[in-house]
């Protein structure tokens, strides 16, 4: 799979990998070109681009608001793949797409696929279609060579990990305590222990998510994980301070001044 193949080349020369995220159309696409170029240019290793949706039940409220007004501004999701395609065809680094199942099933799961493989989208995060459910949805994603990443969380049994792991391509996406995206997590002992258990039911990168928001947050994965994401914490960046700060903040995160 192209996702895997070119994060693990990647992480050869680094000691970790950032992966960040925004939400297409907020609060507007000129926005959000300017905040790609600030990621991409200051030394961000991939980005998922979120088509939004009215129930997005994994997200806080930070990304929930943003999905809202850009269903609220008209964004669509053809705007969304035209997108997509402009910043592939610009950035070279890996773009996934972030959705719910609505979107693709409505949209047509083969055509979906064909879709991302015919823009350069090299993986899907779609985290409320289960290995049990989504018997067609693996298998267009196998077919399009799209990788489907999905996710381990704290209450997830071993056996669960393990079916889990079996069923995920390019990366394992690790979130590190229980609820929506946009909290704060915690970075001790507890998350190392459950970043051990992650390992021993997979061999594909692990990826760590949900509430990480500083360099400090990022070396305490060092060692332990091999992508740090960072969602939220952009979005109200560019709220706040316009999208020219997002650079700063990734050169932070680095550890670069």
């Amino acid at each position: 799979m192209k996702l895997e193949e070119n994060l693990r080349r990647r992480r050869e020369n680094k000691e970790i990998l950032l992966m960040t995220h925004l939400v297409l159309g907020y609060p507007d696409f000129d926005t959000n070109r300017e905040v790609i170029a600030q990621m991409v240019e200051n030394g961000v290793d991939s980005i998922e681009l979120q088509i939004p949706f009215s129930e997005p039940v994994a997200d806080g409220p930070v990304i929930l608001k943003a999905s809202q007004e850009s269903l609220d501004h008209g964004t669509k999701v053809s705007d969304c793949i035209n997108f997509a395609k402009e910043m592939v065809e610009k950035w070279d680094i890996p773009f996934l797409f972030m959705t719910y199942y609505n979107i693709v099933f409505k949209y047509g799961e083969e055509a979906f696929f064909k879709k991302c493989a015919e823009i350069g989208i090299t993986g899907v995060i779609v985290p409320d279609i289960p290995p049990e459910m989504g018997g067609s949805f693996y298998q267009f994603a196998e077919q399009y060579g799209i990788s489907p990443v999905l996710i381990f969380a704290p209450t997830s049994s071993d056996e669960r990990m393990e079916i889990t792991g079996k069923c995920s391509r390019g990366f394992v996406y690790c979130v590190p305590r229980k609820g929506v995206t946009g909290a704060k997590s915690e970075f001790g002992d507890g998350l190392t222990q459950y970043l051990v258990r992650c390992r021993k039911h997979t061999s594909l990168l692990l990826g760590v998510g949900f509430g990480i928001e500083s360099r400090a947050n990022v070396e305490a994965l060092i060692g332990k994980a091999d992508i740090a994401i960072i969602g939220s914490k952009t979005i109200k960046l560019v709220d706040e301070k316009g999208a020219a700060s997002v650079g700063p903040f990734i050169r932070q995160l680095l550890g670069e001044k």
